[in-house]
C-alpha cells in the first residue's frame, strides 16, 4: 500500500486505526506515517480515540519520538495546548505528568511548562492532584524551591489537601535554594500536622544547611537523626555532609566521616566517592582521585557518568589530557555513553593544549551519536580556535551554533571579541561588538575592556579612551582591569601626563585590588629616576592592603640600578627573598643587566651562577647581557665562553646572542673609528635588549664597519661549540643588506646553500632590499635559482616580488612565479588556484597575493584547500554580514560594493568546513 497520496485526513483515520492493533508501535509503515505528522494532525488520531485515555497517552508519548515536528518542548506543549482544547482533559492530566518527567530537572523546560500551564488556566482547565504532586518534584528537582512554593500556594488554593510526600517535597526544594528559615517553618507545619521526622525530611535540612555554610547546624541535625528510630542517616545524608566538609576545605574530615559511614554499616554510594573524587580533583590531587577510583570499584560501587565526568574534567585541569582520552575510552567500554557535561570537559582539555583537530573530532563523535552540542560546547571550541590565532574559523562555527537551533551569549562574543583584538583585527572585533544587539545581548565591561586592550597595545590609546565613554554611555562603570589597560597604553606611546592623570583619577575614585597599577606608575617613575616618589608608591601599596609582586620589586631594582645604585639594587633583591617574594629570571636580568652597566661584570657572572643554584635558570635575554658587556669589554674570549655555557645548559642562542657577539667581535682589528668607540658608547646604543620585536641589535656605526671575515671566524667558533650557525648568517646577513653590501650577504647566503642549510630571514631581507631598488625581474630568477637548488623561500618572500611584477604591469611573470612555485610544491592540478590567478593579476587588489600564498603554504603543509561558490547566505553568521576578512583583516561591507562570487579556502576538520581565506570578485 502506498500513502504518498494521501490527504491529511486520510492518514489521520489510517493511523487512528493503526494504532488499535496489537504492537503497532512496531509497524513500519506507521512509523513511517507518523515521521512527519504535525500537532494538529497527531492531535486528531488522539481526539479519534478519545475514549481510551490510556492508548492516547502511549500515542502522545510514542509520536513525540517519531515525528520531527515534535521533537522539543515547544512542539510537546502545542500538542498539550490542542489536547486541552478539545476537552480531553483526563488524557492531558498525564501528558502533563509525562512532560515534567521529560524535563529531568531541566530549567528551561519545566519554566516553559510552567508558563503554559497558566495560559491553561484561562481555558478552564484546572490541574488534578497528581499533576500537581509532579509538578513540585520537576520545579525541586531543578532547584526552583520559591516556585515550588507557589506551586504548593495554588496546590492549597484549588483545594487540594496537600500531602506527607508534598511538605518533603517542598522543605527539599527550599532548603537546597537557600530558604532555610521557610524549610524550618514547613518543617513546624509538618510535624503539626502528625507526620513523624524521617531520614528523607532530615537530609533535606543537612542539605539546606551545607549549602549555607552552617556546618555546626548540620552536624546537629546529623546527631538528632542517629538518636531517633527509623530516622537515621543513610548514604544521603553521609554524602551530604562529606560534600559540605570538601567545600569548606575540611578534607581531612571529609575523609575521616567516610571511614565512620563503612563502620556504620552505611556503605559510602556512587555518589559518595564521586565528591570525594571532585574535591581531590580539584586541588591538584589526581593521584588520589584515581587510587578512590580503584577503591570503589574493588568494593562493588560501580562509577556513573558523573564520576567519569568529574575525572576526565580533573584530568584536563591538570594538564592530562591523554589520561582524560584514557577514561573516556574506559567510560565507553564500560557501557557508558558520555553527556554532553563529559564532552565539554574534554573538548576543553583538548582546546586548552592548541588540539584543535581533536576537539573537533569530539564534535564530529557528539554529533554522530545524537548527544546534542549546547552553547558551552561551541564556546569552548570557539576559545580553542581563537588560542591559535584562527578567529575567523570561530566566526563560521558560530554560524553553525545559531543554525543549531542555540542562542549566542555573552561569552560566545566575548571570546571572538578577544579572539580578534588578540590578532589585532579590532575593526571586526568592533562589529562583532555591535551585532551583539541583534540577540538581545548587552556587551559587559569584559567586552569592552578587550577592545580597549587592543586598541592600546596597538598604540591608540585615544581611540581606547572613546570607547570608555562609550562604555559609561551603556551604563557600565569601568573596572580597575580597563582603566589600568589605558593606562599602559598611554605609557606605550609617551604619553606618560596622561597615564599619571588617569592614575591619580583611580586613587580618587576607585578602589584598587591589585599592584597592577602601581606597577605601571611605578615604572613611569623609574624611566624619570625619581627615586623617592618610588618608595613613597611602595609604602602606598602596603597601605592599601595590596602584596607588592615579583614585577613590583623589579621594577624598583630596574629604577636603582639606571641611577646607579648598584648597592641598594642588590639589598632590594635580598629583601625580595625575605619577603617571601621568589625573584623571577627577569629580576635576576635586571640586576646582572645593571651590573654589567656599572663595569662589575665579574659580580654579573657571579649572580648569573647564584640564581641557577637558585633554581630560576637564566634565559636567552640573562645570557646575551653577559655576551653583550664581555663583547664590548673586548674579552671575546669570555663572551664565547658564555656561549658555550648557554649552550651547555639547553638555552639556544638567537639573533640577539649573535648580534651582541658581532657587535664586538666582527669590528676589524685596526680601525680608527673602532679605537675611538669605547664600551660606554657600545652601551649606550643599546644598553639591554628587552625588545621583542626588533631583529638587529647592531648599532649603524658597526654595521658600516662590519668585519666578514672576522664573522666567519666567529662563526667557526660557534660550530666548535657544537651550535647550529644558521642565526648567525642571518643576522649577519641582514646586517649587510641594511648597510647595502649585497655581495657579501648573497656570498653568506650561497655558502649556506652549498652545505644544505637554507637562512630564510637572510634570503627575505636580500630580496627586500632588491624590490625597493625595483629589481624585480632580478628578485625572480633569484628565487627560482633557490627552488632549483631543492629549497622553498618563505611565502612572504613570495609576496614582496609578486606585488612589485604587479605594480610594474608584469602581470605574466608574475603569474609564471606563481607557476613555478606551485609545481614545486607538488601541485599538478592548478585549476582551483587558477580563479584566484586571474583575479589577483587582472583585479585592482594586488595585495591579495599574500593570501593567495597562504593558501599555497596550506596545501604544502598537506591541508586539502577546496573552491567553493556561493551566495553569502549560507556559510556566514546572517547579523554581522558585513564582516569578512579582507587582505588588511578589516570588515568591509561587500554587499555595497556589489558582490557577485566569493571564493572559499576551507580546510575540512572532521567533517566541519571551517572558512581559511577569503577573496570576493565585484560585480562589473
Amino acid at each position: 500500500m502506498c500513502w504518498r497520496g494521501t490527504t491529511p485526513v486520510d492518514k489521520v483515520f489510517a493511523v487512528s486505526s493503526m494504532i488499535n492493533n496489537p504492537n503497532w508501535e512496531q509497524n513500519s509503515l506507521l512509523k513511517s506515517l507518523v515521521s512527519h505528522m504535525t500537532p494538529q494532525e497527531a492531535h486528531r488520531v488522539v481526539e479519534l480515540n478519545r475514549n481510551d485515555t490510556s492508548l492516547g497517552v502511549r500515542f502522545f508519548k510514542w509520536a513525540c519520538r517519531q515525528s520531527t515536528y515534535c521533537y522539543n518542548v515547544d512542539s510537546r506543549i502545542r500538542f498539550l495546548n490542542l489536547i486541552v482544547s478539545s476537552g480531553l482533559f483526563g488524557v492531558a492530566h498525564k501528558v502533563i505528568i509525562e512532560l515534567i518527567k521529560e524535563s529531568d530537572g531541566g530549567e528551561g523546560d519545566i519554566l516553559k511548562l510552567m508558563d503554559a500551564l497558566d495560559g491553561l488556566r484561562g481555558t478552564g482547565f484546572r490541574m488534578n492532584y497528581p499533576c500537581y504532586s509532579s509538578l513540585m518534584m520537576g520545579l525541586a528537582k531543578a532547584d526552583l524551591g520559591f516556585l515550588t512554593f507557589l506551586v504548593y500556594r495554588r496546590m492549597v488554593d484549588d483545594g487540594f489537601v496537600v500531602g506527607g510526600i508534598d511538605y518533603r517535597t517542598l522543605i527539599n526544594a527550599l532548603c537546597k535554594s537557600g530558604f532555610l528559615l521557610a524549610g524550618e517553618m514547613f518543617l513546624c507545619r509538618f510535624l503539626k500536622f502528625g507526620f513523624d521526622l524521617d531520614t528523607h525530611v532530615c537530609t533535606s535540612l543537612v542539605l539546606g544547611y551545607c549549602r549555607g555554610n552552617l556546618l555546626t547546624d548540620a552536624f546537629r541535625v546529623f546527631e538528632v537523626m542517629s538518636r531517633i528510630d527509623g530516622c537515621g542517616p543513610n548514604s544521603v545524608t553521609y554524602s551530604t555532609l562529606i560534600h559540605g566538609l570538601c567545600e569548606a576545605g575540611r578534607m581531612e574530615e571529609a575523609f575521616g566521616l567516610k571511614e565512620q559511614m563503612t563502620e556504620k554499616g552505611c556503605m559510602p554510594s556512587t555518589r559518595t566517592y564521586t565528591v570525594l573524587i571532585k574535591a581531590v580533583c580539584d586541588v591538584g590531587l589526581i593521584d588520589k582521585s584515581l587510587t578512590l577510583l580503584d577503591e570503589m570499584v574493588s568494593k562493588g560501587c560501580k562509577p556513573n557518568v558523573h564520576t567519569y565526568t568529574v575525572l576526565i574534567d580533573g584530568l584536563c585541569r591538570n594538564g592530562k589530557t591523554e589520561q582524560a582520552n584514557g577514561m573516556f575510552r574506559r567510560m565507553l567500554q564500560d557501557g557508558m555513553f558520555p553527556g554532553v557535561v563529559t564532552f565539554n570537559a574534554l573538548i576543553k582539555g583538548y582546546c586548552k593544549e592548541g588540539r584543535i583537530i581533536s576537539s573537533f573530532e569530539l564534535l564530529n563523535l557528539m554529533e554522530r551519536t545524537k548527544c546534542q552540542p549546547n552553547v558551552r560546547t561551541y564556546n569552548e571550541l570557539m576559545e580553542g580556535l581563537c588560542r591559535v590565532n584562527k578567529s575567523y574559523k570561530a566566526l563560521i562555527l558560530l554560524r553553525k551554533m545559531v543554525n543549531s537551533g542555540l542562542v549566542p551569549d555573552t561569552v560566545t562574543y566575548n571570546t571572538l571579541v578577544e579572539g580578534f583584538c588578540k590578532e589585532g583585527q579590532l575593526d571586526g572585533a568592533f562589529k562583532i561588538l555591535k551585532s551583539m544587539k541583534l540577540f538581545g545581548l548587552q556587551p559587559d565591561g569584559l567586552t569592552f575592556t578587550s577592545i580597549i586592550d587592543g586598541f592600546c597595545k596597538r598604540g591608540r590609546p585615544e581611540l581606547a579612551n572613546g570607547l570608555l565613554g562609550l562604555m559609561l554611555k551603556d551604563g557600565i562603570g569601568p573596572d580597575e582591569i580597563a582603566l589600568t589597560a589605558l593606562m599602559d597604553g598611554y605609557c606605550k606611546v609617551g604619553k606618560t601626563g596622561d597615564a599619571l592623570m588617569l592614575f591619580q583619577w583611580m586613587m580618587e575614585h576607585t578602589q584598587l585590588s591589585s599592584a597592577h597599577a602601581f606597577n605601571l606608575y611605578l615604572d613611569i617613575l623609574c624611566k624619570k629616576n625619581r627615586l623617592k616618589e618610588e618608595y613613597a608608591i611602595l609604602g602606598r601599596i602596603i597601605k592599601y592592603g595590596l602584596v607588592p609582586s615579583v614585577v613590583t620589586f623589579t621594577i624598583l631594582i630596574n629604577g636603582l640600578c639606571r641611577a646607579g645604585d648598584i648597592t641598594n639594587s642588590l639589598h632590594m633583591l635580598e629583601l625580595m627573598k625575605r619577603a617571601d617574594c621568589a625573584p623571577n629570571v627577569y629580576t635576576y636580568t635586571v640586576a646582572i643587566n645593571g651590573l654589567c652597566q656599572n663595569g662589575r661584570i665579574q659580580e654579573a657572572e657571579e649572580l648569573l651562577s647564584g640564581m641557577s643554584d637558585l633554581g630560576v635558570p637564566p634565559n636567552h635575554i640573562t645570557y646575551t647581557v653577559l655576551v653583550q658587556a664581555y663583547s664590548n669589554a673586548g674579552n671575546l674570549d669570555r663572551a664565547l665562553e658564555i656561549v658555550r655555557s648557554m649552550v651547555k645548559n639547553g638555552c639556544q642562542p638567537n639573533h640577539r646572542t649573535y648580534s651582541a657577539l658581532l657587535a664586538g667581535f666582527a669590528m676589524p682589528k685596526k680601525t680608527s673609528e673602532a679605537e675611538s668607540l669605547n664600551s660606554t658608547e657600545l652601551l649606550n646604543c643599546r644598553a639591554f635588549p628587552f625588545e621583542e620585536n626588533d631583529d638587529v641589535y647592531i648599532p649603524n656605526h658597526v654595521l658600516k664597519n662590519i668585519d666578514v671575515q672576522f664573522a666567519l671566524e666567529l662563526a667557526d667558533k660557534i660550530d666548535r661549540c657544537g651550535e647550529s650557525t644558521i642565526e648567525l648568517y642571518n643576522v649577519l646577513a641582514t646586517s649587510l643588506c641594511k648597510e647595502g653590501r649585497m655581495e657579501e650577504a648573497d656570498n653568506l647566503i650561497q655558502d649556506k646553500l652549498k652545505v644544505g642549510l637554507f637562512p630564510h630571514k637572510a634570503v627575505y631581507s636580500f630580496i627586500e632590499w632588491h624590490c625597493k631598488k625595483h629589481n624585480y625581474d632580478y628578485c625572480q630568477d633569484y628565487l627560482n635559482s633557490i627552488l632549483n637548488n631543492g629549497f622553498t623561500p618563505s611565502f612572504e618572500t613570495y609576496s614582496l616580488v609578486i606585488q612589485g611584477l604587479h605594480d610594474e604591469g608584469k602581470s605574466e611573470k608574475a603569474q609564471r612565479l606563481v607557476s613555478d612555485l606551485l609545481r614545486h610544491v607538488g601541485v599538478e592540478d592548478k585549476a582551483t588556484f587558477l580563479p584566484y590567478i586571474d583575479f589577483l593579476f587582472n583585479g585592482d587588489v594586488p595585495e591579495h597575493c599574500h593570501e593567495l600564498l597562504k593558501l599555497i603554504e596550506q596545501l604544502q603543509c598537506r591541508e586539502k584547500p577546496v573552491q567553493f561558490r556561493s551566495s553569502l547566505y549560507p556559510i556566514l553568521p546572517a547579523y554581522p554580514s558585513d564582516i569578512i576578512p579582507n587582505a588588511s583583516g578589516q570588515a568591509t561591507d561587500l554587499f555595497k560594493m556589489g558582490v557577485d562570487t566569493i571564493y572559499f579556502s576551507l580546510a575540512s576538520v572532521t567533517g566541519n568546513l571551517s572558512l581559511q581565506t577569503c577573496y570576493w570578485r565585484v560585480r562589473d
